[in-house]
């Protein structure tokens, strides 16, 4: 009786993990769809897929294991498990099976859900070759997708600015950033996956927001902390301020404070309507260390204002 545990390479204890994944391995090595010219390859992959159902299914690993049922699920001693091979019968003339939309129909109508193999391997659930579209019309799968990250600059993600990306085949491609982009955004690049029988996977990019020295995002806005000399907050000034988009000149009012937020319109991000956020500029007042001539000239001068009346104290 074939046993599936030497088709599959694994130990008779192995575990459900060890099962998977060797019949990962060997079902991307020999799956016929990439070994047209190799009949044996086919008949192998038959095998092993057999010996998958089997061992994927505890109640059937069991059995086997107990000598109940051979590899197929045909019941052996008389057990009379899951019924003969008839017309239209699976591989190798096990009990009947067939396809259907989330996957594999296990034997005897049971379901067993090879999808997530597929998946990973080939780009799409259940299809697996013999012939264009695959078992009963179905499209051949896509090969995998192809999983990348690309870091961008909070100036970059304010502007739109394209991307350039270097894809696992050497190429490089220009990217345009979509409006609304944010933390997590994902792209996808049709056709710039791996290879499979129903054509190229795609491409997944997914944008990572890069922390920045002095901007960060708050929802569509950019803030950023400016830095202002005391004469220019009591006398109020013209100051360069940076932006995503360049430099613009902020009027600071005379006696603005730190702390206070001035807005630059249309400076943030772009949402998904094609509309802008705003800057927040805060202004930081800083004072001079150990400057004595601005000492000399404060001496005897005191704020009578209770700036912290308002927190009782």
């Amino acid at each position: 009786m074939a046993d599936p545990y030497s088709i599959l390479g694994v130990a008779r204890n192995a575990s459900e993990k060890d099962v998977k994944s060797a019949y990962r391995k060997l079902a991307k090595e020999l799956h016929p769809d990439r070994n047209a010219d190799n009949p044996k390859a086919a008949e192998r992959f038959s095998e092993v897929t057999r010996a998958y159902d089997l061992l994927s299914d505890k109640d059937k690993r069991a059995r086997f294991d107990r000598g109940e049922i051979d590899i197929d699920g045909n019941a052996t001693m008389g057990f009379g498990y899951g019924g003969g091979a008839g017309p239209g019968g699976g591989f190798g003339g096990g009990a009947q099976r067939g396809f259907r939309a989330d996957g594999f129909e296990g034997f005897g109508g049971e379901g067993i859900d090879l999808g997530d193999i597929f998946d990973g391997l080939f780009g799409g659930r259940g299809g697996m070759g013999g012939g264009p579209g695959g078992a009963r019309g179905r499209a051949a799968p896509k090969g995998p997708s192809i999983q990348y990250k690309l870091g961008v600059s909070l100036p970059d993600a304010v502007t739109l600015s394209t991307q350039r990306i270097t894809l696992a085949d050497g190429k490089t491609i220009d990217l345009k950033l979509p409006k609304g982009v944010e933390d997590g955004t994902q792209m996808r690049l049709s056709g710039k996956g791996e290879p499979g029988p129903g054509g190229n996977g795609d491409a997944l990019v997914t944008i990572e927001l890069q922390p920045h020295p002095f901007f960060r995002r708050e929802a569509d806005h950019l803030r950023i902390e400016l830095p202002v000399t005391l004469d220019e907050a009591v006398h109020g000034a013209k100051v360069k301020v940076p932006t995503a988009d360049g430099v613009v000149m902020l009027t600071v009012a005379p006696g603005s404070s730190s702390g206070k937020t001035l807005r630059l319109k249309g400076k943030g991000f772009t949402r998904k309507d094609g509309s802008r956020g705003d800057q927040l500029v805060t202004l930081e007042v800083q004072l001079p260390e150990g400057d004595a001539d601005l000492a000399r000239r404060l001496e005897g001068w005191r704020d009578p204002r209770n700036l912290r009346a308002r927190l009782g104290v």
